[in-house]
């Protein structure tokens, strides 16, 4: 066999391993004692961060090397973590002492730092540091950011009274839902202190839930008789249609396209990922881990490709994370078998 042949053989093996979809390993992330947890994101070295039971109320957690490490609160009882970018510094919502309200946090190190500013929920932070989420700002609800002890009151879309931001990207472009003249919301993007109505899919509502590095927008959006999935790119608003079932929604993308998040089956509303248009349920892709698990929603993915949600798992929701073999290493392995064959064959000739 020639050279030429053997990397054509090892070409081969590659696109055969594209075309197949990636099997994963489930971990259950556990709680801080109590039932049950749920998973909210997670950052580029795979610190997870979300919400679980202490046995007697709920705290915000970050995960990382198999520990669950509880983040505590603002003085108060509960709280709930939705973000972290990649320096570890996560986000989220927390009762103040008292339990008066609840404020929007920031953590790092350890150190959990009221916002402050009428913000009462953040949702995101980008690499930068600009946090997104939203708060009280006069009678109403609006979607905010804040950046160096800020905190900006981002409007809503023309003739609206409400807003709520749930995502941004490294560029600081941020996405969410508004309401404009009518009670109906739309799914806008904001940047350079302009919001922008992102439209429907032909109903009355929908919501942006994350962007991408590229500018990629995903949600949900309303058709003539269902909520869908989208992808928003180009100016367009794509249907990513369900898994059989009526409704489905987009939770998450990342840099390289690939989106989580949840849809009905026809029996039930499963989690999925969605990569080169196809649609797939998460539970179908499963190692032997998998056994007992029913994976309900995928809420976040990171550049490598790890997976973040919850699911039912000996009668409780559970966190998980699902991490898939590194497809390079499957490829070495597949190309390494082909020389070998070749070596042993030339032997005997």
């Amino acid at each position: 066999m020639s050279r030429t042949a053997l990397i054509l053989c090892g070409l081969f093996a590659l696109s055969s391993l594209r075309a197949h979809a990636q099997v994963y390993h489930v971990y259950n992330l556990g709680t801080l004692g109590g039932a049950n947890s749920t998973a909210w994101g997670i950052n580029s070295s795979g610190v997870v961060v979300g919400v679980a039971d202490t046995g007697s109320t709920t705290h915000a957690f970050s995960y990382s090397g198999g520990v669950m490490t509880d983040l505590g609160t603002l003085g108060g009882s509960t709280s709930n973590a939705r973000g972290i970018n990649d320096s570890g510094i996560s986000v989220g919502t927390a009762d103040i002492t008292g339990d008066l309200t609840a404020d929007a946090f920031s953590c790092s190190g350890g150190v959990m730092t009221d916002l402050g500013g009428g913000a009462a929920n953040a949702v995101g932070i980008n690499n930068a540091g600009v946090i997104v989420g939203n708060g009280s700002f006069g009678p109403a609800t609006h979607a905010f950011s804040y950046s160096g002890g800020v905190v900006t009151d981002l409007g809503t879309l023309p003739g609206g009274n409400y807003s709520f931001a749930n995502g941004i990207n490294g560029s600081g472009v941020i996405v969410g839902s508004s309401n404009g003249s009518s009670s109906a919301m739309h799914a806008f993007s904001y940047s350079g202190g302009t919001m922008s109505d992102l439209g429907t899919l032909g109903g009355t509502n929908s919501t942006a839930n994350s962007i991408n590095s590229l500018g990629t927008i995903v949600g949900n959006a309303d058709t003539a008789t269902a909520t869908h999935a989208f992808s928003y790119s180009g100016g367009t608003l794509t249907d990513l249609g369900t898994l059989g079932g009526t409704n489905s929604d987009a939770l998450s993308i990342n840099s390289y396209g690939v989106i989580v998040g949840n849809a009905d089956t026809g029996a039930g509303t499963d989690a999925f990922i969605n990569s080169g248009g196809s649609m797939i349920d998460l539970n179908t892709l499963l190692d032997s881990s998998g056994a007992g698990w029913t994976l309900l929603n995928a809420t976040a993915i990171n550049d490598y490709g790890w997976i973040v949600g919850y699911g039912t798992f000996g009668g409780n929701t559970q966190a998980f994370l699902l991490i898939a073999p590194e497809p390079a290493t499957c490829v070495s392995v597949i190309i390494g078998l082909v020389i070998l064959i070749e070596i042993n064959r030339r032997r005997f000739e």
